[in-house]
């Protein structure tokens, strides 16, 4: 097969990422095939120019169901576009450029950042993300591995 890339990793319909910007926080994330583009949760969701460059600050929840933990980033502004959601309501997001580490493997993704409170995971990883060597087996999850357990930085240095 043309394009074929024979050093895929297998993953999971779902996997714990961790986004190198968060320092060793992990996120888990669902690995959507049907969804182009990568999102994460975010609020608080603020534009601002610096100097030639538009930015974006916006906070972030890493924890499922809880808004423990609040994480605030600033990230350049990389597009602007029209995104479809699942209910088929068409939206302009900011998209931002971010690493992400997916089984071992680091990345940089297009990531839109919009409000996921009703969704089951904070952050998806769509598409586009995906075609970069990774193979998505829709039986099984977690095959890059769990955090040995949850630490939250509340309870760090205890």
């Amino acid at each position: 097969m043309s394009g074929t890339n024979h050093s895929s990793i297998t993953v999971g319909w779902r996997e714990w990422v961790s986004l190198p910007e968060l320092g060793d926080l992990r996120i888990k994330a669902k690995l959507d095939t049907g969804a182009r583009t990568s999102a994460l949760h975010a609020f608080d969701v603020e534009e601002v120019r610096q100097g030639d460059t538009d930015w974006v600050r916006f906070s972030i929840h890493p924890w499922q169901r809880s808004a423990e933990d609040a994480v605030r980033l600033a990230l350049p502004v990389h597009d602007r576009r029209a995104v479809r959601s699942s209910s088929g309501h068409v939206g302009h997001r900011v998209v931002v450029l971010m690493d992400v580490v997916l089984s071992e493997q680091r990345t940089t993704v297009e990531v839109t950042l919009s409000r996921r409170d009703e969704m089951g995971f904070r952050m998806l990883i769509g598409r586009e993300a995906l075609r970069q060597g990774f193979l998505v087996d829709s039986s099984r999850s977690y095959l890059g591995g769990r955090p040995k357990r949850a630490i939250r930085r509340k309870n760090r240095g205890r």
